[in-house]
């Protein structure tokens, strides 16, 4: 975490700039660079790739179809950035304040804007396809109907008001390989026959096989899912099925334990990695949809303990710290505490 502290406080360790090339773009960088090769013959993507690029799930609607910020927009919100980052050195210079849940804002990873502008980018209009009534009905029945919990729930007097996020249990897929607060690291090492995928937030590691054997039987199910992977090509192709129906993408939605991932690893260049993850529950979404990221190589960018897990102090000291408010009359609404809300 202090390395965490010093990276988001510090311009000098601010998140490097990425270059974005999403849909036919990367196509074509792709076809023009041949990645090295590993010395039983499978395409190097090893290295560590962090998710530093903060591009929005959805496209904002007034975007429309662009798939991209002009130069204007794009400096618009780099302008925006690094007035944060210098906010964020100066409560580092000057601690203070009221003491909350979360961590003080120069604890955050703030990584630098880019014209992508959308994670989304099947549908074409970039935004997640709609809930199937299934879903919608699953959303209404959590919490006694009050919906599912949340990072800052809006009340706060069970552990089932949290997510399984905040409750330090996972991030799930494909949350684990996207950027959130701080803890931005992946890690892809290879050996031949598997590749290991390791996520720094909430200390996830995939060990994916490549020898084609079958995914474990269906009563195995997990919040990562059970992965497969095989080449096509110079592209490392993961089919990630055994989800437990706990986790949410890209919204407060659970999915179902039919949900299916599948990703695209492609080294584009020497530092670049192109990632493309289509995903698919007919019980939650009325389509599958896909998800663009770039990932740039940074091997200084090192991997530390996540000490975070379920039991740990923050529950306990949440609801008791909600226990006092209600005593002084005051909303136990935990979004007022938000890092935007401080």
């Amino acid at each position: 975490m202090l390395r965490r502290f010093f990276r988001a406080a510090l311009p000098l360790f601010g998140a490097a700039v990425f270059a974005v090339q999403p849909g036919m773009a990367q196509s074509k960088a792709a076809k023009s660079y041949t990645p090295p090769k590993l010395p039983w013959g499978d395409p190097d993507l090893q290295g560590l790739w962090p998710a530093s690029s903060q591009i929005p799930m959805q496209r904002p609607q007034t975007l429309a179809a662009r798939t991209e910020l002009s130069d204007q927009e794009l400096a618009e919100r780099k302008a925006q950035f690094d007035k944060q980052e210098h906010a964020d050195t100066e409560e580092f210079a000057s601690p203070g304040g009221n003491v909350t849940i979360n961590p003080p804002g120069y604890w955050i990873e703030r990584a630098r804007p880019t014209k992508q502008t959308s994670l989304v980018v099947d549908p074409a209009d970039g935004r997640i396809p709609p809930l199937t009534p299934e879903a919608q009905a699953r959303i209404k029945a959590l919490r006694g109907g009050l919906g599912p919990g949340s990072h800052f729930p809006d009340v706060v007097n069970s552990w089932e008001d949290f997510d399984i996020y905040s409750r330090c249990i996972s991030r799930g897929m494909l949350n684990s390989m996207l950027p959130t607060l701080y803890n931005f690291g992946n890690q892809i090492v290879q050996g031949p026959g598997y590749v290991v995928i390791r996520s720094e937030m909430i200390h996830e590691s995939r060990v994916i096989p490549l020898d084609q054997r079958p995914h474990v039987g269906k009563n195995l199910r997990t919040y990562m899912g059970d992965s497969r992977g095989h080449w096509e090509g110079n592209t490392l192709v993961v089919e990630t099925t055994n989800f437990n129906g706990k986790i949410g993408i890209g919204g407060p939605a659970p999915t179902t334990d039919a949900l299916q991932i599948v990703e695209r690893f492609t080294r584009v260049a020497r530092k670049e990695l192109s990632y493309d993850a289509t995903i698919s529950d007919p019980g939650t979404w009325t389509r599958p949809w896909t998800i663009h990221y770039p990932y740039t190589l940074d091997n200084s960018y090192p991997i530390y303990e996540y000490a975070c897990h379920e039991g740990n102090y923050m529950m306990l000291n949440a609801l008791k710290g909600a226990r006092e408010l209600e005593k002084q009359g005051r909303d136990t609404n935990a979004h007022q505490f938000s890092p935007g809300n401080r």
